[in-house]
């Protein structure tokens, strides 16, 4: 199966550098570059080596990643290079992820990873290395619009990745390539037996690399031991119901595990740093129908200043694993902020908010933002404002 860059030049003239993690998507990109034609040079960055994690299954960018991916490369027969990105990707991803998760956050640190390591640090390389492209296995697309490059909605909705792609910058997007956008993943096995790559039926990796048992508050406990400190659980109407031993254990939205038994279901409805409080309530105080957003990427075609008073018509995802919903999107003092037409729940601050043109297959992204803060239903926003407005020294007792 051959595929087509839209580059300039012959293949066989056209250097691409391809991101290989020692997952199968990565190495049929790589293989399906080689087949047609073009100067392939594969990269691996060892991010992290945390013991468990380089041998867990469903790991990547550690210690039998790299081993996987020098197979393929040898397999393939193209030139093969690990880059040590460990220091970095704890600056620049790590650090930061502890860092919002103490501060009540929900971060999503694969998103930070592409926009720094990947696409900022890797790019670079890859432009060091003589490369016209830089390609990755990402399920999305990109295809030319006007003068520049758009980001598009992958073929399978089932493997859609723009949601981790929305920071994207136009001159990044102009450089990358996604050979994966116009496949299925079964396409992609397929051809990774056709290839006879090592990896075919390899597991895919998980979402957040550096969590090698799968419980954030290890992580944040071992990166900053001060993050987890007792504090009260508080419902949403001002009683005290009990004690906890740190918010890094909680986040919005979570109802199992909180501990307490009120004869209904409670919810994490906020998460308070300064005071130490778990605020907890019922479900439909977890309802949110604006949010305030920062560090906003946008890739539509009008500058944001020219956006009109009443704001855009846009969908809107607050989450990977759910479909885009209507929203209208406003600028507000030169800040962006999203108004959902459904209440959304369990919306937490360091979340992404992602901006599209439609819900389907080729949906455009329009770009999007971290979420700073959200606002709740009317009662819960009131019942909200006069707790993290008292003294929180009680809660800190």
């Amino acid at each position: 199966m051959r595929v087509s860059l839209d580059l300039p030049g012959s293949p066989d003239r056209t250097r691409v550098v391809v991101a290989m993690s020692g997952g199968v998507d990565s190495s049929v990109v790589a293989g399906l570059l080689k087949e047609s034609g073009y100067d392939v040079v594969g990269v691996t960055l060892q991010l992290y080596d945390h013991g468990e994690a380089t041998h867990r299954k469903g790991a990547c960018c550690a210690g039998q990643d790299i081993h996987d991916a020098r197979r393929v490369a040898e397999t393939l027969g193209i030139p093969h290079y690990v880059l040590d990105y460990e220091e970095r990707f704890r600056e620049a991803v790590i650090d930061p992820f502890a860092a919002s998760y103490a501060a009540g956050e929900t971060p999503v640190p694969c998103i930070s990873c592409n926009q720094t390591v990947k696409f900022a640090d890797l790019l670079g390389t890859a432009k060091r290395l003589g490369a016209d492209a830089l390609a990755t296995g990402h399920y999305v697309r990109s295809e030319q619009h006007g003068n520049r490059r758009a980001l598009y909605r992958p073929v399978d909705l089932d493997r859609d990745q723009s949601y981790f792609l929305f920071a994207t910058t136009p001159a990044q997007l102009d450089f990358l390539r996604f050979p994966l956008g116009g496949m299925t993943k079964a396409e992609t096995r397929g051809a990774a037996r056709a290839f006879n790559l090592p990896i075919a039926d390899k597991s895919d990796s998980q979402d957040i690399c550096f969590v090698p048992s799968g419980g954030y508050a290890d992580v944040i406990r071992k990166l900053n031991p001060g993050a987890a400190e007792p504090g009260h659980i508080v419902h949403i109407d001002g009683r005290v119901l009990g004690r906890h031993d740190g918010i890094i254990n909680f986040t919005v939205g979570q109802r199992r595990g909180i501990g307490i038994a009120l004869g209904q279901p409670l919810y994490v409805v906020h998460l308070d740093p300064e005071g130490r409080r778990v605020i907890v309530g019922p479900r439909e105080a977890l309802l949110t129908g604006r949010l305030h957003l920062r560090g906003v990427n946008w890739l539509g075609d009008i500058p944001l200043a020219e956006v009109p008073a009443g704001g855009i018509d846009i969908l809107a995802r607050v989450r990977s694993t759910r479909p885009p919903m209507p929203a209208r999107l406003m600028v507000k003092d030169g800040k962006v902020v999203v108004d959902l037409a459904v209440g959304e729940a369990g919306v937490a601050p360091g979340q992404a908010c992602v901006f599209y043109d439609g819900d389907g297959d080729g949906a455009r992204v329009l770009g999007g933002g971290w979420i700073e803060r959200s606002e709740h239903n009317a009662e819960a926003e009131i019942a909200l404002g006069k707790l993290v407005s008292r003294d929180s020294a009680v809660a800190a007792l």
